[in-house]
């Protein structure tokens, strides 16, 4: 079992749901980044509206519902784990928001396979 120390990080990458990379979507790619590198787990939550720099708001307004919908990237692990990850942010993240902070870890389990 996979185990993290109680002192984690939690990053947190801020991009638009069509934003892409080498002809993917960016939050797919960002996972598949994070899983080569044998991070403890990435989620992507898709948002319902929001800005960012450029102060256009996104929204899933009936009638708009193919606009550009913010997309945040959480990610948990330790910070020597997490460093890894960031020049790949870095190339990849042409637009959007970064952010990394103290995450106090309290449970970190999976299902035994069967």
């Amino acid at each position: 079992m996979t185990k993290l120390p109680a002192e984690g990080v939690l990053l947190r990458i801020f991009i638009g749901e069509t934003d892409r990379y080498q002809g993917r979507p960016l939050y797919e790619q960002i996972v598949l980044k994070a899983r080569e590198l044998n991070l403890a787990g990435a989620t992507v939550l898709r948002g319902i509206m929001g800005f960012g720099a450029s102060s256009r708001v996104h929204t899933a307004k009936l009638l708009r519902l193919s606009e550009d919908l913010p997309v945040v990237v959480e990610i948990v692990d330790t910070e020597e784990n997490i460093q890894k990850l960031l020049p790949f942010l870095d190339e990849a993240v042409q637009e959007g928001l970064i952010t990394m902070e103290k995450a106090y870890v309290v449970r970190y389990r999976h299902r035994p396979e069967t």
